[in-house]
């Protein structure tokens, strides 16, 4: 696997010259509005980078953005990958790699999810203080290179507190609704039973979604700090639950999308302050 990152990352240094991303940003299902604030310098389709996995959602564009935002160099990955594409969990988590190698110090992530917690609504926001996985494997599993981090990594902190902090309070500052909770990671791609929604709030989950929590393990490995935030796009309550579709879910997204690009774009201008 450190051959493959050190060539996909040899191929991107090469396209981008002396151009070194700082910050490294996965955009979730639906929230791809961010690369509009971002003054690109050069953009790639995944399918052109040499072994970099290719996004199957027809509503991921699958480009890997390089540019400024906020004043800082920035890569953002515009399509994230999935377990239930049919990949492993080392594809899924290939980019966070190869963004640390390219020189990120910081991840930030967004989703689209579902909430659990009933004093959440649809159109709401959810920063993620920690997460529950129930995925079933992980990207570590197998032989650990330590060129790349520690055997067992620490997980007391996958969430940059004092991240988590400045995120809540750009929210206030701005009368935007902004949670923090706990988000569960399922495999996907159905979405929950009313029986299912009930466990997974009952374990501890504010919010449940299909995709994050394999980035923030890796990254934790790589010994990046992570932000990561969820659009609450439906509502997973039991005794008033109802059928959602994909359309829904995206158009909720859509449209909570500049809320959520507000809170990282500031975040962003605030990183070393």
């Amino acid at each position: 696997m450190l051959e493959n990152i050190e060539r996909t990352t040899a191929y991107i240094k090469s396209r981008i010259g002396d151009f070194t991303p700082e910050i490294g940003i996965i955009l979730g299902t639906g929230l791809g509005g961010l690369v509009t604030e971002i003054e690109i310098e050069k953009q790639m389709m995944y399918s052109n980078i040499p072994d970099f996995p290719i996004s199957t959602l027809e509503f991921h564009s699958g480009k890997l953005i390089f540019g400024k935002l906020a004043g800082k160099n920035v890569v953002a990955m515009q399509g994230r990958l999935h377990y239930y594409e049919g990949y492993n969990m080392q594809q899924i988590t290939f980019p966070v790699r190869v963004m640390k190698m390219l020189g990120i110090k910081t991840l930030f992530v967004s989703n689209a999810s579902g909430a659990l917690n009933s004093d959440f609504k649809k159109g709401d926001l959810m920063i993620i203080e920690d997460h529950i996985n129930l995925q079933p494997d992980n990207p570590l599993v197998g032989t650990n290179n330590s060129d790349l981090g520690p055997r067992f990594p620490d997980m007391s902190e996958p969430y940059k507190h004092s991240l988590i902090q400045k995120g809540l309070k750009i929210a206030a500052d701005n009368n935007i609704t902004c949670h923090q909770g706990v988000y569960v990671s399922v495999t996907g791609p159905n979405l929950e039973t009313r029986a299912e929604y009930k466990y997974l709030r009952i374990i501890g989950g504010d919010a449940v979604g299909m995709s994050t929590v394999p980035e923030v393990i890796v990254a934790n490995h790589m010994g990046l700090p992570v932000f990561a935030i969820s659009v609450l796009t439906d509502e997973g309550f039991p005794d008033t639950l109802k059928p959602v579709s994909v359309e829904e879910i995206l158009a909720v997204a859509t449209a909570a999308e500049p809320k959520l690009t507000l809170i990282l774009k500031e975040l962003i201008n605030q990183i070393d302050n």
